[in-house]
């Protein structure tokens, strides 16, 4: 991996080698490998089903691989306790937003800083997220159950700032949202990065947002890498262009040229 972003290291803060999981007898990802630098934004894209979630599901200890292994920092945080996980610094933010509905706005905050002890950084990150989404301020004593499909998601990646963390694994943000919403979200998780230094690790099926967004991508399909690169690099690629960014000039060839490279690296 070269031509490395401003902020960015050559240093992998996170590894997948060979990472199998499955659903009892199904497997939804076969043989998975990649990392995400230190500080750079990166992203999988793939269609639905490809196995994406489940991706970040292993990484974040909710499912147990069955083969392969996984580093965070150097060290193995394979089939590890998801507590343990958080806890090394590792935050993820799921599929569907999950924020605690029945607690307040700045209470799913002060669950998000349960592991910290230091007060002024809890107070100075409670700062922050309240100048990268002022609604969430507005709102700081409503029911989280009560806010927008939009407020959630930004509240989920709020909470997940307040662990301090040194990776977020961030799945699908733009599920659900308006064009409109989506392009904050996204505006906001660059500032993150750019600004904190936290590295990401995005799953999205809005190709062309995740792709502006990022530095280094992957595609899956059907549970196995089949293609990486940096982004700048993905957008110009006449398959991408045409099964994932909805540019139809590559016509008929382009789907002969996928159909006849499911194993391209």
């Amino acid at each position: 991996m070269s031509e490395n972003p401003p902020g960015v290291s050559e240093t992998p803060v996170l590894r997948l080698l060979n990472v199998e999981s499955a659903y009892g007898p199904i497997k939804a990802i076969r043989g998975v490998s990649l990392q995400v630098r230190r500080g750079e934004i990166a992203t999988v894209l793939g269609s639905n089903g490809a196995g994406k979630t489940t991706i970040l599901k292993t990484i974040s200890g909710i499912i147990d691989p069955r083969k392969g292994s996984i580093e965070f920092k150097g060290e193995s945080i394979t089939a590890k306790d998801p507590a343990h996980i958080v806890q090394q610094g590792l935050s993820h933010v799921p599929e569907g937003r999950e924020v605690f509905p029945l607690l307040t706005v700045h209470d799913n905050l002060v669950m998000g800083a349960y592991t910290r002890k230091d007060r002024d950084g809890i107070a100075r990150d409670m700062e922050a997220v309240y100048r990268y989404f002022p609604i969430l301020q507005e709102r700081a004593h409503q029911d989280a159950g009560l806010l927008s499909g939009g407020q959630q998601q930004m509240l989920a990646i709020s909470r997940a700032i307040m662990a301090a963390p040194d990776l977020i694994l961030l799945d699908e943000p733009s599920l659900g949202l308006s064009p409109k919403l989506t392009r904050e979200i996204f505006e906001i998780v660059v500032r993150i990065n750019r600004e904190r230094g936290t590295t990401i690790l995005l799953v999205e099926q809005n190709a062309n947002m995740a792709l502006n967004a990022s530095d280094y991508g992957y595609v899956l399909e059907n549970g196995r890498i089949v293609m990486e690169d940096t982004c700048a690099r993905l957008r110009e690629k006449e398959d991408i262009k045409e099964f994932y960014l909805g540019m139809k000039e590559a016509g008929v060839r382009g789907e002969r040229r996928w159909k006849k490279k499911k194993n391209w690296r």
